[in-house]
């Protein structure tokens, strides 16, 4: 009894954690085209779901996702090719709807820019040491350090 319990309970385990994996892609919206339909999954993979932000439009639900996935399939069928389908969606929503951003300058700067911040504050704590260190330590006059002497019974 507890085996078949616990294969059962392991059983409706994996469903409920696989539960979410599920496409989303409508039946109506599958091309005829096999060559094609695997081309628009690829696609749909890489574009990000502006309403869910973390997921791809092949895994989500919403109405946008749904809409960018029938404007990735018309591309297609237009004889667009994938490189043509990204860049055109990317035009209309920005670079923000790939799930990996492009390598550009402005990128390189947004990751750099932490780093960059990071060493130069170092190289200014490190300076500021530095000169702390090579300062004199007199900084008395003769006539300052006699009066001093004489206060101390030197």
């Amino acid at each position: 009894m507890t085996a078949r319990f616990s294969l059962a309970s392991l059983v409706l385990l994996l469903t409920l954690l696989f539960a979410g994996a599920a496409l989303a892609v409508k039946p109506d919206e599958v091309l005829a085209d096999p060559a094609l339909e695997a081309r628009a999954r690829t696609l749909s993979e890489q574009l990000r779901c502006m309403v869910c932000q973390n997921q791809s439009i092949d895994d989500s639900d919403a109405d946008l996702a749904r809409d960018l996935r029938v404007l990735v399939r018309q591309r297609l069928v237009a004889g667009d090719s994938d490189r043509q389908v990204i860049d055109y969606i990317v035009s209309r929503y920005g670079e923000f709807v790939l799930l990996k951003p492009r390598f550009s300058l402005r990128n390189a700067l947004l990751w750099g820019a932490p780093v960059f911040l990071l060493l130069a504050g170092g190289a200014v704590v490190v300076l500021g040491a530095r000169s702390r260190r090579s300062a004199p330590a007199d900084m008395l006059t003769a006539e300052e350090k006699a009066a001093l002497d004489k206060m101390l019974g030197n």
